[in-house]
């Protein structure tokens, strides 16, 4: 980024709108896994713009169908019948899992976590919501309510009550020394315990990966237990899919199938991937959840024509060429690389995550305590290197994280390993 470019961005933007990197980059162009800045230097991108470039930069299905559809009529609103909102709702209904599904489109994940807590409260009638520490919903207030991570959540004041549940975070907490089976009773327990001394909440929201907060999870079937004490009480489960869904797991199309034994959420939400960057969020519900609402409503901007275009393109690319598949295999080789590399690296305490969604945790060496200067630096050391990845983490953690787009190949997996491997070398 020019120095006034920089300039004129802290001059009338807000000073909490975050910036990577000291000398902040402006992004021009991309092309395939690769990415250009304003002065020509090219970089290998691991993070996708936030895993929202899902399948391509400058993907030529997506940008061809964009390009048709801005030709014809890029909105009209949800006032009017809409064949490509029509025809994405349909693959996306069928691909949910979820019965009798009715899907609502939005422009963001935040709106989407918004609906689906609107949703559950009004069906269930009660404004408290369980949700996980160390998770992240969106910006909007009532998803800054639910969001178990100090450092995204600006405010306590929230229309909702929320009451937080352990097991986000497996290899940190007090439970974190038990092995998996009696991890998942003792959150169990917890949740029966908390339930006992409230009255009974509307729903559950959850990432079956946490995404900001540094790509934790559960062990698998954790939320598939938690389902058994919620359908007692009629709680509804919200699987918060924004950076877990579309395959980017490899193992599976949704991150909730992981947790599948006692069958699908109530509701999802999702967003980023499928625009492949254009602005697509969405919900997807049982009719009798969906339909719950005795007022009117429409949305504007959500499932607009051209979005929707690029929805539809991406989608298609995306199951034509077994994308799940490539971040299973390139996914697992990268995964195994970086664990690799960790064990040479003092101040790598875990590499975690599933697919080409990985988690590298970083420790002040000799102690389990959050490195996030060391974060910082390995930042930016992967990117004089050649390299964008991402950071995160919550509660005394800190974690790079990687999640490149989903047609990742082997040679360029292997490159980016070797880049990370010098950053984390230098710290």
């Amino acid at each position: 980024m020019t120095p006034d470019l920089f300039g004129r961005h802290r001059a009338v933007l807000p000073d909490w709108l975050a910036l990577y990197y000291e000398d902040p980059l402006e992004i021009t162009h991309g092309e395939g896994r690769h990415v250009w800045d304003a002065a020509g230097n090219k970089y290998l991108d691991f993070f996708g713009g936030i895993l929202t470039t899902m399948t391509a930069h400058a993907l030529p299905e997506v940008a061809k169908a964009v390009g048709e559809q801005a030709g014809r009529i890029l909105h009209s609103s949800t006032l009017y019948l809409n064949r490509p909102m029509v025809e994405l709702a349909e693959r996306v209904a069928c691909l949910s899992g979820i019965p009798d599904a009715r899907v609502f489109f939005t422009t963001s994940g935040t709106e989407a976590n918004d609906t689906a807590l609107l949703l559950a409260t009004a069906y269930r009638r009660s404004n408290t919501i369980l949700a996980m520490r160390n998770s992240y919903h969106g910006r909007s207030f009532s998803a800054v309510g639910v969001t178990g991570n100090r450092g995204w959540s600006p405010t306590s004041l929230s229309p909702l009550q929320t009451l937080y549940v352990h097991g986000g975070v497996r290899t940190r907490g007090p439970y974190a020394h038990l092995d998996d089976r009696e991890f998942t009773d003792a959150c169990v327990d917890d949740l029966k315990d908390l339930l006992g001394h409230t009255r009974a909440p509307a729903a559950l929201i959850a990432e079956p990966v946490q995404g900001v907060g540094g790509f934790t999870s559960p062990p698998d079937g954790l939320y598939a237990a938690f389902r058994e004490v919620l359908r007692e009480r009629d709680i509804l489960w919200i699987a918060d899919e924004v950076q877990t869904g579309w395959g980017r797991t490899g193992e599976h199309f949704w991150g909730w199938q992981a947790h599948a034994q006692n069958g699908p959420p109530d509701i999802v939400t999702f967003a980023k991937g499928i625009g492949n960057g254009m602005s697509v969020g969405g919900v997807v519900a049982r009719a009798e959840i969906m339909n719950c609402l005795d007022a009117n409503s429409i949305s504007t901007f959500g499932g607009t024509q051209v979005t929707m275009a690029a929805g539809l393109a991406n989608l298609a690319y995306l199951l034509e060429h077994d994308l799940q598949g490539n971040a299973r295999r390139v996914g697992g080789l990268l995964l195994e690389r970086l664990r690799a590399v960790a064990a040479r690296v003092p101040h790598v305490r875990e590499v975690r995550g599933r697919g080409l969604m990985i988690g590298v945790e970083l420790t002040r060496p000799g102690t389990d305590e959050a490195a996030p200067e060391a974060a910082s630096a390995v930042l930016e050391e992967a990117r004089a290197g050649g390299l964008l990845i991402g950071k995160g983490g919550g509660h005394d953690t800190s974690a790079l994280r990687i999640a490149p787009p989903m047609s990742l190949t082997v040679a360029e997996a292997e490159e980016g390993a070797a880049i990370l491997e010098r950053a984390l070398r230098s710290v």
